[in-house]
């Protein structure tokens, strides 16, 4: 392989674009591709609220299939800058592995990608069978409102077509090529409020403890499954994560009691089903004697899967072949981009061992740097053959 994947990660992660600044990042990116014939668009989505963020889309070749891979160049903070072995955004290499905020996450991937594909190309007289294109936003680590989902409808509207995308956020659990991302379970936030009556803790008589309510009601939606799974998902589940009453008197019986949860839900259940499901769950547990309500906060977390089918075996095979592992194909895990891709294509995630994301001294093998990379040169001379 004559581009060289260790070269382009260590450019990119020194550039210091934490969530969303781009520090330079796209600007890499875009010279790169454009040097080999790429037509290159960046474009900055914003919305009242939130933070304006910088997005770049590429694509070589006007014919179908197109291959596309995507992917984030945004991070998460360094934290304590003196608790890292190397500076967070030097890219430094030592003992055989490279340090830095992104290498796992997931600059390292998009280094990968890219070094793949301009291999691809030089081989190919610089012009894919069909077409590949790069979708990468500086939104991922955010609030994920300015970066993929406006990005994929902008290319819809100017008449983009994706036939397969792989995404390179880090799967692999252990050892690369150990997991395959093919779906991701929803995620919903709540809050449960219930209402008493404020009164002296000596008077119970005269108040309405919302605590005894809350407890109960928790305790109802702990109770009981949601699910029992299904074929590509565990079951899903609900976990309370704070109880607040705002009381700092002790002898005061509080008016309110809230508590606040998140769901990671499966293919069984949609966002509005499922806050159907636990609004009647609690009204059956209050019995009509605990005033209660939900404040649901927004999401755009939906579950998706992506369906075993020629283009996970092509992956999962490939992955096999220069890994000597059996990929297992997953759902596990948080959220990510893929959530928003599913609705234009079938996405697949593989990228590095993700042990060492967010976490202080980051860092990739160099090995994983070059396997990965054949892994993707692999994949994407099959996909063309």
């Amino acid at each position: 392989m004559s581009a060289d994947p260790v070269a382009i990660a260590r450019d990119l992660v020194r550039c210091p674009s934490v969530t969303p600044a781009e520090a330079g990042a796209l600007a890499f990116l875009e010279k790169t591709l454009k040097a080999v014939g790429f037509a290159v668009h960046r474009m900055t989505f914003s919305e009242a609220g939130t933070d304006a963020v910088e997005n770049l889309y590429a694509r070589i070749g006007m014919a179908a299939p197109n291959l596309v891979f995507a992917g984030h160049t945004d991070v998460v903070p360094p934290g304590d800058l003196k608790a890292w072995k190397h500076p967070p955004f030097s890219g430094e290499v030592a003992d055989g592995e490279m340090y830095g905020r992104g290498t796992v996450d997931m600059k390292g991937g998009i280094a990968c990608a890219i070094a793949a594909v301009l291999d691809h190309l030089a081989a190919h007289d610089g012009k894919p069978k069909g077409s590949i294109s790069f979708l990468i936003t500086g939104d991922e680590e955010g609030v994920a409102v300015n970066g993929t989902p406006k990005l994929l409808k902008w290319a819809a509207e100017r008449g983009e077509k994706f036939d397969h995308c792989i995404l390179g956020e880090p799967s692999n659990q252990k050892e690369l090529g150990d997991t395959i991302k093919i779906g991701r379970r929803g995620s919903l936030n709540g809050h449960l409020i219930v209402t008493g009556k404020q009164g002296h803790v000596a008077y119970p008589q005269r108040a309405d403890n919302p605590v005894r309510g809350l407890v109960a009601l928790v305790s109802a939606l702990q109770a009981e499954p949601l699910d029992q799974g299904s074929a590509q998902f565990a079951p899903s589940h609900l976990e309370f994560t704070s109880v607040d009453v705002g009381n700092k008197t002790v002898n005061l019986i509080p008016g309110e009691a809230r508590a606040r949860f998140n769901i990671r839900f499966n293919d069984k259940h949609t966002l509005d089903s499922l806050k159907t499901l636990i609004e009647q769950r609690a009204a059956k547990a209050a019995a009509g004697k605990i005033k209660f309500a939900f404040r649901w906060e927004p999401s755009n977390a939906g579950v998706f899967v992506t369906k075993p089918g020629l283009f996970t075996e092509l992956v999962a095979s490939t992955v096999a072949e220069i890994t000597g592992r059996k990929p297992e194909l997953s759902t596990t895990g948080g959220t990510s981009d893929a959530r928003f891709i599913t609705a234009y294509c079938p996405v697949v995630e593989f990228g590095l061992v993700g042990q060492t994301m967010h976490a202080v001294d980051e860092r990739v093998p160099i090995a994983d740097l070059r396997a990965l990379t054949a892994i993707y040169r692999k994949i994407v001379d099959r996909y063309f053959a």
